[in-house]
């Protein structure tokens, strides 16, 4: 069964910007060359060095407000350099997170019904 494709490829949003998520999820497939046009229904960004302070914390904000208006459903912030948790924002929340820990299992509710990860399986093993 043909649910959607899942990406590492960039997008191009709807404000013409362009983000390289670290995964993307979408149902239409809309890929041309190395872009898909419009918005996934998920995306994952994945925290790096350089993505902590609150100048980057204002950054992370920003992107998450431009895959919403996009059309986003759902935008994971996983931090696997400090406090090992996935952070999910949602479009109809978008200022709120649900965090998941070691031990928990994070979801992508509505973009992808009944779909769950493990999140120790996002880190080393301790």
């Amino acid at each position: 069964m043909d649910v959607g494709l899942a990406t590492e490829h960039e997008g191009v949003m709807a404000s013409r910007r362009s983000f390289c998520p670290d995964v993307a999820f979408t149902t239409e497939h809309r890929l041309t060359g190395a872009f898909i046009h419009g918005a996934p229904i998920f995306a994952v960004e994945i925290r790096s060095e350089s993505d902590y302070g609150r100048g980057a914390e204002r950054a992370m904000a920003a992107m998450r407000a431009e895959y919403f208006a996009a059309g986003t459903l759902v935008v994971w912030d996983v931090d696997l350099l400090r406090e090992h948790l996935v952070r999910v924002y949602r479009s109809s929340d978008p200022s709120t997170a649900i965090i998941y820990r070691r031990g928990e299992h994070a979801e992508a509710e509505p973009a992808l019904p009944g779909w769950t990860m493990a999140v120790d399986d996002l880190f080393p093993s301790e």
